[in-house]
Order: C-alpha cells, then sequence, then structure tokens
C-alpha cells in the first residue's frame, strides 16, 4: 500500500492497532464483574457493531488475556490481570525484547518525570528491605 492510501485510511476513521482491544479492557477493568459482550458495547465510547466487540472479545480470550463463563447463550468476560500487573507484564516484555537492557532502562529512567523518579526510589527501597 502506498503512502496515500495508508494515509487516506488513517484520516478516513481507522483507529490504531490495538486500540481497540484496549478500550474493551478498560471497560472489563472498570467492571466489578465479569461482562457480556452487549454490556461491553454498551459501555464503551462511540458506536461499535456489536459483532466487532464480541470479535475483540474472542480474541483476547484466545491471547489468554480474559476468562470467560457461560451466560445465558453466550459468555461474560473478565480480564486475567488487573490493568497494573497488565501494563507491568507488558513492560517486561518490551524490556526483554532489548538487546542491550542497561541502555533501555537508562533510557527510560531518564525520561520518568521527578514524581515517577521518587517513586520508583522508594519501591526499590521497600524491595531491599523485604
Amino acid at each position: 500500500m502506498d503512502e496515500e492510501r495508508r494515509q487516506g485510511s488513517a484520516a478516513g476513521g481507522r483507529r490504531a492497532p490495538g486500540e481497540l482491544e484496549s478500550s474493551v479492557k478498560s471497560v472489563l477493568w472498570a467492571a466489578t464483574g465479569a461482562l457480556t459482550a452487549a454490556q461491553v458495547t454498551e459501555r464503551l465510547p462511540g458506536s461499535l457493531a456489536y459483532t466487532t466487540v464480541l470479535t475483540i472479545l474472542s480474541r483476547l480470550y484466545d491471547k489468554g488475556q480474559l476468562t470467560r463463563e457461560r451466560a445465558g447463550r453466550g459468555y461474560a468476560y473478565a480480564p486475567v490481570r488487573d490493568e497494573a500487573e497488565d501494563t507491568a507484564v507488558r513492560m517486561v516484555s518490551l524490556l526483554e525484547r532489548g538487546t542491550d537492557r542497561q541502555a533501555v532502562l537508562a533510557r527510560f529512567v531518564s525520561e520518568l518525570s521527578t514524581e515517577d523518579d521518587s517513586l520508583i526510589q522508594a519501591l526499590l527501597r521497600g524491595k531491599n528491605r523485604s
């Protein structure tokens, strides 16, 4: 696909890769229990088709990111991990893909805000005590 067509499709309302999955997971993390595809569809911003949401839920389930239980003729879905754990797992996965772990960590630390830097230092001090 040439550059003009790629930009045209992005401008035409296409979402970034993973954006729908992230939105669906956010809805599930905010819920107090498992949700059906219809319930997720109702809680998502915008107007996504029920079948689109069902496809996303099925894909997340197949990837091992969701559990599901029977709910009538369909399923109710819940995340396997909470948002903090999911983000941490993704961060570790990205770190492990790099060839120079020290350089990646050094760059990451250099980009932290003062508040985040202080928080990480406090967390590391607490870890060293246990």
